[in-house]
Formats: C-alpha cells, sequence, structure tokens
C-alpha cells in the first residue's frame, strides 16, 4: 500500500470509548504527512538527479567511443603517413644515389678527357721542341757554313 501526504493528513479513524485525543492525532498526522512529501519531494529530486547523471554517463560513453575511434583512426593515419614519409626518403636517396654515381662517372670522365687532352698537349709540345730544335740546329749550320 503506497501512501502520500493527503492520505495521511486526511485519515479519519473511528472512534472507540478510550480512543486519543484527535488534536494530537491529527497534529501527529500533519507532521507525519509533511515528512512524508518531504520523503516524496526528495525521491522526486533524487530519482530525476539519478535521470541526469545517466544520461550524462550515456553521453560520456559514447564520447569515449567516439574518442577511441578518434585515436584508433589517427593512429592508423600516423603508420600511413610514417610509412609514406619513409617511401618517400627511401625514393630521396635512391635518386641522390643515382645522381652521385652520375655525377661520378661525368666526373671520371671528365678527368679523362682533361689527361687525354695533356696527353695530346705534350705530344704536341715535344713534337714542337723537336721541329724548333731541328730548325735552330739547321739556322746553326747554315751560319757555319756561311761564315766559314
Amino acid at each position: 500500500m503506497e501512501f502520500n501526504a493527503l492520505d495521511i493528513r486526511y485519515q479519519e479513524f473511528k472512534r472507540g470509548l478510550r480512543g486519543y485525543a484527535v488534536e494530537e492525532v491529527r497534529a501527529y498526522l500533519g507532521q507525519l504527512a509533511d515528512f512524508v512529501s518531504e520523503l516524496v519531494e526528495e525521491k522526486q529530486r533524487l530519482e530525476q538527479q539519478v535521470a541526469e547523471l545517466e544520461q550524462s554517463l550515456q553521453q560520456h560513453r559514447q564520447n569515449e567511443e567516439e574518442l577511441k575511434r578518434a585515436v584508433v583512426a589517427a593512429e592508423r593515419i600516423a603508420r600511413d603517413v610514417k610509412q609514406q614519409a619513409q617511401r618517400e626518403a627511401e625514393l630521396i636517396v635512391k635518386e641522390a644515389q643515382g645522381l652521385k654515381e652520375q655525377t661520378l662517372r661525368e666526373a671520371v670522365e671528365h678527368v679523362k678527357r682533361v689527361q687525354r687532352d695533356l696527353d695530346v698537349l705534350r705530344r704536341e709540345r715535344d713534337l714542337f721542341k723537336e721541329q724548333f730544335r731541328a730548325l735552330l740546329e739547321g739556322y746553326l749550320k747554315s751560319l757555319e757554313n756561311g761564315s766559314a
């Protein structure tokens, strides 16, 4: 059986020979009704608070799930970005190595060309020296023959 403040406040009792003092009973029932009324209000307030807290908890759980999904997605994106960056770095290193090897080959080829040009110039110098010496010796003989 449920009680409410109005039922308690207006409850009627049968009178007997040696009954209770009606005013005391009414005062007590009034105090009891006030107390029950406060308890009912407190219960309603607490039920409302529980409902709000449950709703808040549900919202926090949803937020937590969304955060977990966001963290997983961020980790996946970070891993993908890292892998992509690593692939790009490897590609840059390979390109740099290829460029280094090409530059080295070109430098070696250039050194070989300069060496060949230097050899040609040395041979031409030696040839010039021989021809100049022969020319000078020819003039010298000619001077010796002409002055004798």
